[in-house]
């Protein structure tokens, strides 16, 4: 089934230099960008953006990164995106993601994991609407 994703390069990926590297690799894979940018995540779009996240503890750490720097923002189609996309970034922790992964290969701490995926067709969905309007995605 051919779905839509929402992948991020956060603020450290995007201060490291990986964007390029990130999108390559989707590419590579045989997706399709149909919606990118960059810009700063306010307050208030991080934390609807993670708003299943919210009342954990690492909730406020999470916020707090995500909005000090620039992200890229791009929304990925093809067959089965959402889990091909998960498997090619990899585990949350460092330690756990595979190597060839984009965190088994970049990723140095579990909140600066260079990348975000959404994990569900639900998630995406619902994180495409707080970061892309309509109009942006061809």
């Amino acid at each position: 089934m051919i779905e839509r994703t929402l992948i991020l390069v956060k603020p450290d990926g995007v201060r490291r230099g990986l964007v390029g590297e990130v999108i390559s690799r989707f590419e590579r894979r045989g997706f399709k960008i149909v919606g990118l940018k960059m810009l700063k995540l306010t307050r208030q779009e991080a934390e609807e953006l993670y708003a299943p996240h919210r009342g954990r503890e690492f909730f406020e750490g999470l916020i707090r990164f995500m909005t000090s720097g620039p992200i890229v923002a791009m929304v990925i189609e093809g067959e089965c995106a959402v889990k091909i996309a998960r498997v090619m970034v990899g585990a949350t922790r460092p330690g756990e993601a595979d190597p060839g992964t984009i965190r088994g290969d970049f990723s140095l701490d579990t909140r600066e994991n260079v990348v975000h995926a959404s994990d569900s067709p639900q998630n995406a969905e619902r994180e495409l609407e707080v970061i892309f309007s309509p109009e942006e995605i061809c």
